[in-house]
């Protein structure tokens, strides 16, 4: 197994598959190292004469089992039910915890240690409100000096009131910095996830309005001919799923704007779309091609199947009216259908149905008609452009 593979698989099998937990768990393990070093100083101070040998274990054990603990938490997906699932203010005031304990029993280095409070303070800022930066300080505070008075009682001559007097006025003013650090960081951390929230909101409305109609909230029509263009290169790539297109024009639309005003105008183009899509299947992609003209491309049928979607629409026109508040308006339309021939252009099956709609609104309008179909072409033409595609 290559080293990369191995690597992978001992950081999926430590850490989970899933992304946030992965970051929850490196984390925690992240500040368990921190734990280990203080193990290695209490060995440190064992071999040197500062500490007893049962304080050592005691306080390894309670480390160990700190760290396992959490990993064990995290690791398992129980953590994912409390409101924070990094559990990061329990975490931290269990590590002031052990800090404060280890500063009680490390005899003469107990010094040192006031380090690793502060370095808990910091770990927890990126991750803590300000409210829990400031009770994780008031805590951490007050367990400490409740600390320094015990062993200034007991153990004067490593812990001499002198010197601890001046360890609590160092941690009273550090502590409260970092908690309004904490709060500094919130408020940056909101700040940016809300411009984040914005600039999402805005890009998603400028790809909304690089591919929709405004009005009706179909496809525009340059979209419409990338999606045609995907089509057209399937069909060329597998040898079936053929399409169908039809361009269809509400009829005396002109008169329905000049008579009621173009605010009814726009109200007819939406609901006319929202009929049609009714009216059609899942499959079949409707865009507005331009003014009162709408461009359908309807998949994987003949243009006589195809038909069957428009006299639906047309019927549901027909039957109920398409304003509710203007049940006297009724709305009708033509449409040129054509099928799609595999050597042909787009623009080519485009102008073909648009004579077919030329030829509905001459013969009468609401109506469709089928116009002709581009004659096949075989052969070393159709070959080659299959084989290319290829």
């Amino acid at each position: 197994m290559h080293a990369p593979a191995f690597f992978h698989q001992f950081a999926a099998l430590l850490l989970g598959s899933e992304r946030k937990q992965q970051l929850r768990i490196s984390r925690s393990l992240t500040a368990a190292f921190v734990f280990l070093a203080c193990i290695g100083l209490q060995i440190y101070a064992y071999r040197h004469g500062f500490m007893e040998v049962q304080y050592v274990w005691r306080l390894s054990i309670v480390i160990l089992v700190n760290i396992v603990f959490w990993y064990a938490l995290l690791r398992s997906g129980l953590n994912l039910r409390f409101r924070d699932p990094a559990l990061t203010l329990p975490q931290v005031l269990a590590a002031l915890t052990i800090i404060v304990y280890a500063y009680s029993v490390t005899g003469r280095i107990h010094g040192s240690i006031m380090m690793l409070l502060t370095l808990v303070q910091v770990f927890g800022i990126f991750n803590m409100s300000q409210r829990d930066s400031r009770l994780a300080g008031l805590y951490s505070l007050g367990l400490m000096g409740c600390a320094m008075v015990y062993k200034t009682q007991t153990d004067p001559e490593n812990y001499p009131y002198q010197v601890e007097i001046a360890h609590f006025i160092l941690i009273a003013a550090i502590l409260p910095t970092i908690s309004s650090l904490a709060g500094q960081l919130n408020s940056m951390r909101t700040r940016l996830q809300s411009q984040k929230n914005e600039l999402a909101q805005a890009l998603t409305r400028i790809q909304i309005l690089a591919t929709r109609d405004e009005l009706t909230g179909l496809f525009n029509r340059r979209h419409m001919l990338e999606v045609l263009t995907q089509h057209q290169k399937r069909l060329i790539r597998s040898g079936h799923h053929r399409f169908c297109l039809a361009l269809l024009d509400i009829d005396h639309f002109k008169r329905i704007n000049d008579t009621h005003g173009h605010g009814v105008g726009d109200e007819v183009l939406r609901e006319f779309a929202a009929t049609l899509q009714r009216a059609l299947r899942d499959t079949d992609v409707l865009a507005r091609w331009g003014g009162e003209e709408f461009l359908l491309l309807i998949n994987d049928t003949s243009p006589e199947l195809a038909n069957i979607g428009l006299d639906r629409a047309r019927d549901m026109l027909a039957t109920s009216p398409l304003l509710a508040h203007m049940p006297e308006l009724k709305v009708t339309f033509s449409a040129g259908l054509t099928g799609y021939d595999d050597v042909e252009e787009l623009s080519t099956c485009i102008e073909r149905a648009d004579r077919a709609l030329y030829r509905a609104k001459s013969e009468g309008r609401d109506r469709t008609v089928i116009g002709d179909t581009a004659p096949s072409q075989v052969g070393a033409a159709s070959t080659a452009r299959l084989a290319a595609a290829h």
